[in-house]
């Protein structure tokens, strides 16, 4: 019998692997219950290209702590676009890591995708 966190982590390991055959850089998010964090990852999956999240010094200052929102998502989803156009990338395929599509990884994707962001 899996528990919660390894059914998640089966889940995520069959979307990793078809984002692995499109050649594309892949947004990840990873959702905790006080923070959300959102990195780019390149085509090969070695170098982090960009990444933010609701642990950052000056994030929590405009939170005022309250990371665990979709408020908070969607401020990291701007970010994290900001960040990737910075480094050159435009299109992604998004890894939501087994989560569901709901809520503040909605929330998170959404705000990218205004920014700017293509997937």
């Amino acid at each position: 019998m899996l528990n919660k966190k390894e059914q998640r982590l089966r889940r995520s390991r069959q979307t990793r692997a078809r984002i692995a055959l499109q050649r594309v850089a892949r947004l990840t998010v990873f959702r905790s219950n006080l923070h959300i964090y959102a990195s780019v990852i390149s085509e090969d999956g070695q170098r982090v290209l960009a990444s933010a999240s609701t642990a950052e010094k000056d994030v929590r200052a405009q939170l005022a702590g309250k990371g665990g929102n979709v408020a908070a998502a969607t401020l990291i989803g701007k970010r994290i676009a900001e960040k990737a156009k910075a480094a050159g990338v435009e299109k992604v395929a998004f890894d939501r890591a087994g989560f569901a599509y709901h809520g503040r990884v909605k929330a998170l994707a959404e705000a990218a995708r205004e920014a700017g962001l293509q997937f």
